[in-house]
């Protein structure tokens, strides 16, 4: 009888560098072997993974064992400890994801153009965030370096998928796409959304389409958290935009609202106490930062705008570096708060 669990760990041992590589980075190759510290990543030389070997038995491909602590198992196991999933089935969805195995995600319907709003449910999109897999190692890292992002695997909020479910305007067959893959979520932590980036097939830029970004579910109000925020914190519109800001002052704590409509209706933070607005050089954007700086001022909280030279961040990093970007974003940080982030 078929058994679908079954020709996944198959697949997954037949691919198990490829596993290594996107869910133990700190490890490397050595023969047959993935060798790393542990199940957490950590650096080291006490898990081996078996990266060739029979099709079944202890010593199989994809069998792993932990010389410190005993631990063995597959790499179903493997992909488990480093996601976090606990639901059987969300974690078979991360093994075909990774595998490029085609997903039972329900699809998002774009809306009318006159309806307001994004097409999707939240849990449409929980589903495909589920499918999707960190971003080290992916296409996803790569698209982000090529913008001159090299802190990309930091933030929980950003995962890749191989084949996500592209449509143009008119396009009856959605094609599927690599994607880079934001988590919109709201104040308690929930997901509401996504927010998906379909990328070139090597990864070096944007795809070649009418559409090359698209949300899911429910995005006003919520944003894309890229770090933990406490007393203060940037919000601007889009992730490139804000990962810009986090590669040069790792410790800002930064959301993306991913537009200028929904910049001006991000909901704060009740303990916020000084709000950093990262505006985009035009005139939405402009008019995104006044709206939401009104709303922050009248809530009691001291608001500051951030302004980039060219037509956002993420243009200064890569026109003018990291350096020039970090000396720029120095002059308009508040005295107060340059010290704790080494400004």
């Amino acid at each position: 009888m078929y058994s679908e669990t079954e020709d996944l760990v198959r697949d997954l041992a037949a691919n198990a560098e490829s596993v290594c590589r996107a869910y133990l980075p700190a490890g490397r190759r050595e023969g047959s072997y993935w060798i790393v510290g542990d199940l957490q990543n950590n650096p080291g030389r006490s898990l081996f993974v078996r990266l060739a070997g029979p099709a079944s038995g202890p010593g199989a491909a994809g069998k792993f064992t932990d010389g410190a602590t005993g631990e063995h198992g597959d790499l179903l196991d493997i992909i488990r400890e480093r996601t976090g999933i606990s639901r059987f089935p969300d974690l078979l969805a991360e093994a075909r994801a990774h595998l490029g195995r085609p997903q039972p995600v329900l699809l998002d319907i774009p809306l009318p153009r006159k309806a307001k709003g994004t097409g999707g449910t939240p849990a449409a999109a929980a589903r495909l965030f589920a499918a999707s897999v960190p971003v080290a190692g992916t296409l996803a890292e790569t698209y982000l370096r090529s913008r001159g992002i090299t802190q990309c695997g930091a933030s929980n909020a950003l995962r890749f998928h191989p084949k996500c479910w592209h449509r143009n305007e008119g396009q009856t067959k959605p094609v599927p796409r690599p994607a880079l893959i934001a988590a919109v979520t709201d104040g308690a932590g929930a997901l509401q959304g996504v927010h998906r980036t379909w990328l070139a097939p090597d990864g070096q830029g944007k795809a070649s389409v009418e559409t090359q970004r698209r949300a899911m579910g429910h995005i006003l109000g919520n944003a894309v958290r890229l770090s933990p925020h406490d007393d203060i914190l940037v919000v601007g519109e889009g992730i490139e935009t804000m990962l810009s800001l986090s590669e040069v002052v790792p410790g800002l704590p930064v959301w993306a609202a991913l537009s200028s409509g929904h910049l001006g209706a991000v909901l704060l933070p009740e303990e916020l106490s000084r709000l950093y607005i990262a505006i985009d050089r035009d005139p939405a954007g402009q008019r995104a930062g006044e709206r939401l700086s009104a709303r922050a001022t009248e809530a009691g909280v001291s608001v500051r705008v951030l302004e980039p030279r060219l037509g956002d961040f993420n243009d200064d990093l890569r026109a003018n570096g990291y350096e020039v970007l970090r000396q720029h974003l120095a002059e308009q940080i508040e005295l107060e708060d340059r010290h704790r982030l080494k400004l």
